[in-house]
């Protein structure tokens, strides 16, 4: 889904540092009421939180390759004003966010 038209260059910026991982927290205090950025904040979270199974032997390194490319896709569509939901996470990353929003009273 495109909503290009309706999504500012600041806010598209803050969607492509939302998949840079530190980058989704602070993304989720700073704009927690901004839609579109929040949803790709969420998503950003929520592969950081995966890409820390990286530390196990073989799998890690399989799964980080995958996050990477995942991470990719998601940025150049953040930045293009698309709202690309993750393949089989889309729902567990916005529940993860908002659970996140509302734990960290953010």
């Amino acid at each position: 889904m495109s909503e290009t038209k309706n999504v500012s260059q600041d806010d598209r910026l803050w969607g492509l540092l939302s998949y840079f991982w530190v980058f989704s927290i602070i993304a989720l205090i700073i704009k927690k009421n901004n839609g579109f950025v929040r949803f790709h904040a969420s998503q950003g979270l929520l592969l950081f939180v995966i890409s820390l199974a990286g530390i196990i032997p073989g799998l890690g390194q399989l799964l980080m390759l995958a996050i990477c490319v995942v991470a990719i896709i998601g940025m150049v569509k953040a930045y293009g004003g698309d709202k690309w939901e993750l393949p089989l996470l889309a729902g567990v990353a916005k529940d993860f966010g908002d659970w996140t929003v509302k734990t960290l009273k953010i």
